[in-house]
């Protein structure tokens, strides 16, 4: 496509590790949206399309979904994101951030990712690094809130919104912006697997901050393992919509690719196993996000 971004490989590591690092984690709800209960964990029979689309679902049956970005305060690096939530004019028209069916938002100004920054003393132009999980519109909306940034995102996941269209997820005016954005290339020779992780690259070289390869919801989706002072978060993005979907192995009802959705869960329950004090964030579960601390350090 004809686009304002041109990317650029990553070259690994960042600058800014240090050895033994360790990152605080501040969880962000950005927004608040609804979708049918067979939207996040597919219904079976004829008429499972159906309930997903929410047809014949009574509203108050639908399920509240969190819009979610964190926060990583990196004590060399500075302040990297994961994710970047709805850009704040989500706020006043709710149609500016969704893509797809659902454009049931409730936002407040305040909510906006560089706004929740302000409020913990940080300058949104003092992030030099975003992660992003994949390009969905829930999840790279509030790109253009951080020009100074670099933008991390997966090679496959850059190509996969370059042909994107809102039926897929994919808002374009979002992130097609001339802004710094490297991709990640898991064929690459310095890619590792880490853990049950087959796939994954250590962003700042010090093992603070993992990009894991987990594809399926989209083509180059990926999670992030931090490494906090006590034990590991594993931030799933849409590899995972719920914990209850993660523990029940439950499908939702779209995915990219459904054989390497599988394949990414399998390896995030098989982490999970291995490392049972980790904390997991899924996705988009609003109970989970719930009883999240406002700080992870």
């Amino acid at each position: 496509m004809a686009t304002a971004a041109e990317p650029r490989p990553a070259k690994l590591p960042l600058p800014g590790g240090r050895d033994g690092a360790t990152v605080r984690l501040h969880p962000l709800l950005c927004a608040q949206m609804a979708a049918p209960p067979a939207f996040l964990e597919r219904a079976e029979g004829r008429m499972a399309r159906l309930k997903a689309m929410g047809v014949r679902v009574p509203r108050e049956e639908w399920v509240d979904l969190p819009v979610i970005a964190f926060l990583v305060e990196h004590p060399t690096a500075g302040p990297v994101l994961v994710d970047t939530g709805f850009h704040p004019a989500v706020a006043v028209d709710p149609d500016q951030g969704p893509a797809g069916v659902f454009k049931d938002v409730k936002m407040s100004p305040g909510q906006a990712a560089a706004a929740q920054l302000r409020d913990l003393d940080i300058d949104p132009a003092s992030v030099r690094t975003v992660v992003m999980t994949h390009l969905h519109s829930g999840h790279a909306s509030g790109i253009a809130e951080f020009p100074a940034a670099t933008f991390i995102v997966s090679d496959l996941e850059w190509a996969a919104a370059a042909k994107g269209r809102p039926s897929d997820g994919y808002v374009r005016r979002q992130y097609d912006h001339a802004f710094d954005y490297r991709t990640l290339d898991f064929e690459a020779h310095d890619t590792d697997s880490f853990a049950t992780f087959g796939r994954s690259l250590d962003l700042f070289g010090d093992g603070s901050v993992r990009v894991v390869f987990t594809p399926g919801h989209t083509l180059g989706h990926c999670s992030v393992v931090l490494r906090l002072q006590g034990r590991e978060a594993l931030l799933t993005g849409d590899a995972a919509h719920t914990l209850h979907a993660l523990e029940d192995s439950r499908l939702p009802f779209r995915m990219e690719d459904e054989h390497r959705f599988k394949r990414s869960l399998r390896e995030i329950q098989l982490y999970l196993k291995a490392t049972p004090d980790a904390l997991v964030i899924p996705g988009h579960d609003m109970e989970a996000f719930h009883r999240l601390d406002a700080v992870y350090e």
